[in-house]
Formats: C-alpha cells, structure tokens, sequence
C-alpha cells in the first residue's frame, strides 16, 4: 500500500516559460505547452528566495496550485481554503506584492481549487474546484475580468465523473479538457471535454487497479492525443495516451521500485520522451523519484529521492532548460524538513536550490514551478509563511532568484491563452 497526501492536490502542467523578468513585464505560460524547452538558465548555485507574499486566511489559505501571470507580471492562482467563505479563492499578486482576492468561493459556486489556471486572450480565467457545485462534485469555472464568476459545469458525481483535482487545457476550438479524481462509468475517475457550449463529453471513464484516480492534468501532442498519469486504485499507478478515437494506451505500469502514485503532471522534449514524477516508490519504495518515458516505453529513473537533504514526496511536475535541466519542488525532505527546489541535470546530478524551514519562507511546496527569462523561479508553499490564522501557517507566493551570471536569453513565449497549441479534437 502506498500513501496518498489528499489534502495536497496537483494540477494542471506548464512548460519552462522563458518569459521576461518579473521586475519588469513577466510574460505568461500557456497552460498546455508541450514543449519544455523555453531559453532559461543552466546552472545551478545558492540562490536567494524571496517571500513575496503570506496569505493570512481571510485572503486565501493553503494554495497547491502553480501560478500564471500576466504580462504586466500580475501573478495569478488559487487558493485551495480561506477566503471570505473558507472555500478557497482565486487572486491576482502585483508585481509590487499587493494581492487581490478576485472572487472567494462559497460552496454552491465551488470550493477549495486546487488546479493551476488558464486564461485566454480577453482575460477571462479558467480553473476547477475539487468540491461544490450543485452535488458537490466539484465545477469547472471562468472567472471574468470584472470579477463574474459562470460555472460552466457542475460534476454530478456519477457518470460525468467527480472531483476535478488538476487543471485543464484547450485547443484551437476553445474545449477544455481535464480530468476527475473520481465518478465516470467505474467510479474511477474520467477523461473529459468541455466545449464552448457547456456539453461535457466523457472522453474516457478509468477502470479500476492501477487504470484508476488520475490527481494530474494532462498535456497534448500535435496530433491531439493526450497523456497523463493516474495514481491508480491503490497504487502504484500508470502513466496513459489516449487517442483522439477514445482509446486509452497505457504506457507504463509503476511497480513501486521505479515509482509510485504519481501525482504531478508530465512534460515532453523535443525526442518525444515524457517527463515527471512519482510521490512514492523509487530505490527506497517510499520518498519518490524523477522519471523519463522514452517513446519506446523504456522507463529510466533519473532521481530516487531518499527522504533526507535532497527531499522527499514530489507532488509537482517538471519545468526544463534548454540544456536538459529539470526543476521542480518536493514536499518533504530537505535540510529543514519542510520541500524543496530542485535542479536535476543531464548526468542525473540533483542540487537542492533550496530547502523550506516552514517559517516565513514557507513550507511543504505542491505545485509546478513557472519562470522568468533571467532564471528566477516562482511558486508556492500551502504552508509556512508570515500568517498566523492557520495551523502551521497559510502559505506564500515566493521567488527563487538566480545569479545573474546563470541567465540566458530571452525566449519567446505568447500570452497566456486558453487555446492550447494542439488541434481540435
């Protein structure tokens, strides 16, 4: 039996963006890149973090969401608890740290998000609550620029699926697609798309054993199909391709010893090889693991993490380099106990950035990093931080800066937009 954090979702996958330097315009991420291989940096060394801001309850709590941003570097997220209702919410962190709560859930309209957002060219947001709705089953929601907040479905919980833990993303046409932890034809979780319109489609309806409870989001390829990772029934989980025809492929089954319920969502290189990683399992069967999934279906573990200095329980996925350097955080572990940053390079050499203490830094990172052009980092801790309403603290927004001899150049990177670069479907 392998353990599961639930109060910890994951959701939603952004590529490495090599958008402009917060201090000055932050361009922002696409919520399906496919690609993560953004002009960034490819070094690693001591950096110094920066807590940008401390939620404090009433302005939100706990957030396991990752960020986007704006290119006027607003950064924008959800919280998964606080707000005016305790539901969660959903804000906006100016790039001099000034935070706006955008809309506090209040349970009929969702509550406790706890996917990273996508947004398209109007400004329009767009994200899952796990729970509430009409049969607290969880929504799908856009929020506008004016603060209007349409559900544009309600999970019923039975065969349209339950629990939308991840995030989505879109196409060409302006369909959503995600999944749910739960609910579908087996009560196993789903596949879904949400058209324009408000008609969910069950794309795929999970089956039980390992073929079970996906907790990520999925990314795309050109041709449409879409992949993810399921943590299965009661672990160990698989990782999946499903074609636009509905048929699900699973790509690799986890035994336990290469890695274990996966809960962070995956990215892809230019070779076609898929990228992320495992909460449990690896060389000690507990703390977790870094994996590559080659096209062929070879699975190569390029991180055991042994619980002490270097981390433990991955909850995110993976942002790159464009010299084959993986990011991403961890839960657990590290020199304070707390997570950690994580750099892993091509020789499979892992330096820890930095390590949480759980006090005004933060602590017990769950989300998927995002990045600047100048090589800062940015995320958040659904612990730790300056407030103190919330037992062990609500949480931060923070930033890892990089030296400055370790930038590169400047990439390129569009508005953050809800149609993904994949085809309709």
């Amino acid at each position: 039996m392998y353990s599961r954090r639930q109060e910890t979702p994951i959701g939603g996958m952004n590529a490495l963006g090599g958008v402009p330097p917060r201090s000055g315009r932050v361009g922002a991420l696409v919520g399906a890149a496919l690609l993560a291989t953004a002009g960034f940096w490819s070094g690693a060394a001591a950096q110094q973090l920066t807590t940008l801001y401390s939620f404090t309850g009433s302005d939100g709590a706990n957030p396991s969401a990752g960020l986007i941003a704006d290119p006027a570097g607003n950064l924008y997220g959800t919280t998964a608890g606080g707000g005016a209702s305790g539901q969660g919410t959903v804000f906006q962190l100016d790039p001099s740290g000034n935070p706006t709560v955008l809309y506090s859930f209040t349970g009929g309209d969702g509550s406790h998000p706890g996917g990273v957002l996508i947004a398209d060219a109007a400004g329009n947001l767009y994200g899952t609550t796990i729970s509430g709705g009409a049969q607290d089953a969880g929504t799908v929601f856009q929020l506008t620029p004016s603060g209007t907040l349409n559900v544009l479905y309600s999970f019923t919980g039975g065969s349209d699926g339950a629990l939308p833990w991840a995030g989505m993303i879109a196409d060409t046409a302006g369909n959503l697609y995600g999944t749910t932890y739960g609910g579908g034809a087996s009560g196993q979780g789903t596949v879904f798309q949400l058209d324009p319109s408000g008609t969910l489609t069950v794309l795929y309806s999970f089956t039980g054993g390992n073929d079970a409870s996906p907790w990520s989001g999925l990314i795309a390829d050109a041709a449409g199909n879409l992949y993810g990772t399921t943590e299965g029934g009661d672990g160990p989980g698989e990782v999946f391709q499903l074609t636009p025809s509905g048929i699900l492929n699973v790509l690799h089954n986890f035994t336990g010893r290469d890695g274990a319920i996966p809960h962070g969502g995956l990215i892809f290189d230019a070779a076609g090889n898929l990228y992320g990683t495992t909460h449990n399992g690896g060389a000690s069967a507990a703390y977790g693991t870094v994996f590559q999934l080659t096209p062929s279906g070879a699975l190569n573990v390029l991180h055991s993490f042994t619980g002490g200095s270097d981390g433990a329980y991955p909850e995110a996925g993976l942002i790159a380099d464009m010299a084959g350097n993986l990011y991403g955080t961890t839960w657990g572990g590290g020199s304070g106990g707390q997570g950690t940053v994580f750099q892993l390079t091509p020789s499979g050499a892992l330096n820890v950035l930095y390590s949480f203490t759980g006090g005004s830094d933060g602590g017990r990172p769950a989300a998927d990093l995002i990045a600047d052009a100048a090589g800062n980092l940015y995320g958040t801790t659904a612990s730790g931080g300056a407030g103190t309403s919330c037992p062990g603290g609500c949480g931060t927004v923070f930033e890892l800066a990089a030296p400055p001899s370790l930038t590169g150049g400047q990439a390129r990177r569009n508005m953050i937009t809800k149609r993904a670069r994949i085809s309709a479907r």
